[in-house]
């Protein structure tokens, strides 16, 4: 099933821009998978020392089918073609994964990619909706997601920074400062927020020298 539907999804990020193109659709493949194999081996040790075990494992072809789906709409809402890119994608969910699997499979498929955005008003009700919002938000945070943020700007034509008296209000550094940096605050699983304090830093330390830079300090 999965690399049926890999065929199928990558032909809509062919032309996609560089903060949202195929890689990040690998790199964040790469974080799911990890993310559920930690929040897997959290349960185990639950169980092995007598805590409560949350019985729960996750089910990679619904994880990773989410993960290869959840932005195959982000071009077309980027060129005004759709308003909600997570609706529109979830919406092709049972044209593309429906012949493959069972309507059960498409269900939690769908919910996941509908979960998925960040600004979006549904929140995650399975672990396999969890780990895809903790996996794609860890992708815009550390250095990658430094250099997504900026790469993003470029293809906007915005500035990396603000002008006059405080050039810290506008521009990517003004992004990085407001919603990457609250990212570390918005993971839902235990193996999410670890990965996500040690990125948080680095875009703390990413934005500390580029002020102290933009003020001549260094």
């Amino acid at each position: 099933m999965l690399d049926t539907l890999r065929d199928r999804t990558r032909p809509f990020f062919e032309d996609a821009a560089p903060a949202h193109d195929w890689h990040h659709v690998e790199r964040v493949d790469r974080l799911a998978g990890r993310l559920a194999d930690e929040y897997e081996e959290s349960d185990e040790r639950s169980a092995s020392d007598g805590s409560a075990d949350r019985g729960t494992t996750v089910d990679r072809e619904i994880l990773h089918a989410s993960v290869y789906l959840h932005d195959i709409g982000r071009e077309r809402e980027a060129h005004g073609e759709v308003e909600d890119h997570a609706v529109w994608a979830a919406g092709q969910v049972p044209a593309l994964l429906g012949d493959l699997t069972d309507g059960e499979t498409v269900d939690r498929v769908r919910h996941c990619v509908r979960a998925h955005r960040y600004s979006g008003s549904v929140e995650p009700e399975t672990v396999e909706a969890e780990l895809l919002c903790d996996a794609d938000n860890l992708d815009a945070m550390g250095a990658v997601g430094v250099g997504r943020t900026f790469a993003h700007g470029g293809t906007l034509g915005e500035p990396m920074h603000g002008d006059g008296d405080d050039p810290r209000s506008g521009g990517q550094l003004a992004h990085l400062r407001g919603k990457i940096s609250s990212l570390r605050d918005r993971m839902y699983t235990d193996p999410g927020r670890e990965l996500a304090a040690g990125r948080h830093a680095v875009v703390e330390r990413f934005v500390e020298e580029f002020e102290a830079e933009l003020a001549g300090e260094r």
